[in-house]
């Protein structure tokens, strides 16, 4: 049994890194992508847009790795995207990013959140000239971490975003890493794409 048990644990854990790193490419491309835009314009920004990106690559490679990460770096890592999105698109990114609760002292699954971050520009700068992203993070009574992200996108593309390999590696990482006790659902309404996340608060 105990033998049997060490080679679940181990497929666990092969599951686990094989889901992550399916997810890093998409980072360095779009980073990368937004990186070419700004050179091309020979744009003021590109220091700037280069440091940042250097900040994401180095929690790719390496906080990834880790089996935990503080909320607060997975949340600085977050801001960081947006802000490569928002130098490259501009004024056309409104977004906010609010907390509820004190969450200094919360720890979470490495890329987590990141891929409905990325699922926001990849979607919802399609074909709409402005989009709105809201983000939030509540602590729960210390027992529970809620996640939510609203963004506008075209009505059009709903099937192709619900049939996303991002959305569906995430909830396979959450099955692995917290069996039935999380919840996730994604929405859409009125061209408003709404996640919600809801994991337990530290928990092994």
């Amino acid at each position: 049994m105990e033998r049997v048990k060490k080679i679940q644990e181990l497929q666990l854990s092969t599951e686990l890194e094989f889901l992550k790193s399916q997810i890093q490419p998409h980072f360095f491309f779009n980073t990368l992508n937004n990186l070419y835009a700004l050179a091309l314009e020979k744009s003021d920004a590109t220091p700037s847009v280069i440091l940042k990106l250097s900040d994401i690559m180095q929690y790719v490679l390496y906080d990834v790795k880790e089996s935990k990460v503080c909320l607060l770096t997975a949340i600085n890592y977050i801001n960081n995207y947006i802000d490569l999105e928002r130098l490259r698109f501009g004024e056309d990114i409104n977004s906010n990013l609010n907390i509820t609760g004190d969450i200094s002292a919360i720890s979470v699954p490495p890329l987590l959140f990141l891929p409905f971050i990325e699922n926001c520009f990849k979607h919802g700068i399609k074909k709409n000239n402005d989009v709105k992203i809201e983000i939030e993070f509540n602590n729960i009574d210390d027992k529970f971490l809620e996640f939510t992200v609203t963004n506008t996108f075209e009505e059009a593309l709903n099937n192709e975003i619900k049939q996303g390999i991002g959305n569906k590696n995430v909830r396979r990482r959450l099955e692995l890493l917290y069996n039935i006790n999380f919840t996730l659902t994604i929405n859409t309404n009125n061209n408003i794409y709404k996640v919600f996340l809801k994991i337990p608060i530290n928990e092994d």
